[in-house]
């Protein structure tokens, strides 16, 4: 049995430091084989760079999968080259740089990862990704039967008639993208995992990840404004899985809600 850890969109340095910290002692104690961790919110809130993807991978994620806000840094772009374990969306036009999949060997076997993002109310919009699924898992499932696709996108029925469509033929479906972890955690009749979204790792008082005042500001005035990202408490949220790695049926999946450790100030106060 091999068990797989998926955690949400990373947010921000609270949520980046949070989750390096607690990740080592969740590999040990977890006894986990796998970590997939979608890290397109790493840099304050938006994209990634090549530095906080290190920090990420050194602190033990296998793969890291991300979505819309993919190329908001613009240094990340040349970095898709030297690391294939950084992922960005499958439906991307030929020309995009990196990739949307990945098959990485590990002690129970291969494993393959697919990063697709769903279209309905989605910026950019790409490529229809069912299509191009079909074509990725094919191919994926003449190497490894045990195939995790992270489904980022804004809408549950896209995302479930992604999972359902998937369904018998990848391990797992899971989503990000939206940062509240959703409570429709299953398998399916055919043996993949899915949920509608599997949350955030970030501030607990905030909203998506900023700061509550900012946000609400911005729907009163309609105006542009600066959405700083919140501080305090920290949630680290996702799903574990227990996969049949001969097989690729998912045999277990459960929600991971845990807090992060306590922000500086607060440990000393206490």
């Amino acid at each position: 049995m091999l068990r797989l850890l998926f955690l949400g969109d990373v947010v921000g340095e609270p949520g980046r430091s949070a989750l390096i910290a607690r990740l080592p002692e969740w590999k040990r104690d977890w006894a986990l084989d796998f970590v997939v961790v979608n890290g397109e919110n790493a840099a304050a809130g938006r994209g990634i760079t090549p530095k906080l993807a290190i920090d990420l991978l050194r602190a033990g994620a296998s793969v890291i999968t991300t979505g819309d806000h993919v190329w908001d840094r613009k240094e990340i772009l040349p970095f898709f080259e030297i690391e294939p374990r950084l992922l960005r969306p499958l439906n991307y036009p030929p020309g995009a740089p990196g990739a949307g999949t990945i098959v990485l060997e590990t002690a129970k076997g291969k494993i393959g990862v697919i990063n697709v993002q769903a279209r309905t109310f989605m910026q950019p919009i790409l490529d229809n990704p069912f299509p191009m699924l079909d074509a990725a898992v094919a191919e994926m499932r003449q190497q490894t039967p045990v195939i995790v696709v992270d489904a980022h996108g804004e809408t549950t029925s896209e995302k479930i008639a992604l999972g359902r469509y998937l369904d018998g033929r990848v391990s797992a479906v899971l989503g990000t993208h939206t940062h509240v972890q959703t409570a429709d955690e299953q398998i399916f009749p055919g043996g993949t995992a899915f949920i509608c979204d599997a949350g955030m790792c970030g501030p607990v008082h905030s909203i998506l990840g900023r700061t509550i005042d900012s946000i609400v500001g911005r729907f009163l005035s309609n105006l542009p404004a600066s959405l700083p990202i919140a501080a305090g408490e920290v949630r680290l949220c996702g799903v574990l899985l227990e996969i049949d790695e001969a097989t690729g049926t998912a045999l277990r999946i459960q929600r991971v809600n845990e807090p992060g450790p306590l922000p500086a100030a607060e440990t000393a106060r206490s």
